[in-house]
């Protein structure tokens, strides 16, 4: 047999094929290595920042309630429309809906625009409303017990006031040093912010006439909790008063249209079941 090559180096020099070759790495190598962990460094950086977005994220939905849980009381259907399914109109009057904006304009009366697809118990419920008269009256009912086939559903439950004659520069007077009201003017059992004939509100934070509000009620058993524009102006462990004697742990929820000269609006209702 001939005799197996020999690796020569450029000198001429043969090369033991005994000795291991070198894995230190070259010049090169080190910095294309640097270049690629450097890149991945940043790549997983990135990666971590996205990630912390998206949890931001989801908490600023919840805290705006659009999160996991709440439940549009006024729709978009496939067409694109906002619509009324799920609610029903009891008494004289009416609410109408823009189909394009899903905004609620409540219409003569005494009536109710009330949501029969479901009864709830605790929950939280958020709503804005206008009005476009000071001495426009409307409210929104709160666990009413039974389908309303008559009047005394306003006997069987509590009603949160709106009534913007609350602006009355007289009625902080009135909640904070016991004054009587301005003759014909409203109780404060009766005006926005109150729970009505039987809990007035502590502070009124009502916006101007014409102006969007912002309405949150909160119901954990016994216990109502009002804020109006960011505020809590009303908080009260329920119990017979007023025109109301019999409390109910659950029931269904309704908008008021009270009469000709009280034109109401709603927009972005919606519930979340506690």
């Amino acid at each position: 047999m001939p005799p197996e090559p020999r690796l020569c180096s450029t000198s001429g020099r043969p090369i033991s094929t005994d000795v291991p070759v070198s894995t230190t790495l070259s010049m090169e190598e080190k910095r294309m290595t640097s270049t690629i962990l450097r890149k991945l460094a940043f790549g997983i950086t990135l990666l971590t920042a996205a990630v912390a977005f998206n949890v931001s994220s989801v908490y600023a939905q919840g805290s705006t309630s659009k999160g996991e849980g709440w439940i549009d009381l006024i729709k978009k259907g496939e067409n694109g429309k906002y619509n009324k399914h799920g609610w029903n109109h009891y008494g004289p009057g009416y609410f109408d809906l823009d189909r394009e904006t899903g905004v609620l304009t409540g219409h003569g009366g005494m009536g109710l625009f009330w949501y029969s697809a479901q009864q709830f118990g605790d929950f939280v419920l958020e709503m804005d409303f206008k009005v476009d008269d000071k001495a426009t009256n409307s409210g929104v009912f709160i666990r009413i017990p039974y389908v309303p086939t008559s009047n005394q559903y306003i006997y069987d439950c509590f009603e949160i006031q709106i009534y913007d004659a609350a602006l009355d520069k007289d009625m902080e007077h009135v909640l904070h040093e016991g004054a009587k009201p301005t003759p014909g003017g409203p109780s404060p059992k009766q005006v926005t912010g109150a729970i009505y004939d039987a809990k007035p509100p502590t502070k009124l934070t009502a916006k101007a006439t014409g102006e969007w509000n912002h309405y949150k009620f909160t119901l954990k058993g016994l216990n109502y909790k009002i804020e109006l524009n960011g505020e809590v102006v009303n908080e009260w462990d329920v119990q017979p008063a007023g025109k109301v004697a019999t409390h109910w742990p659950k029931g269904y929820l309704g908008l008021q249209n009270h009469d000709d000269r009280s034109s109401v609006h709603f927009r972005n209702i919606r519930v979340m079941p506690l």
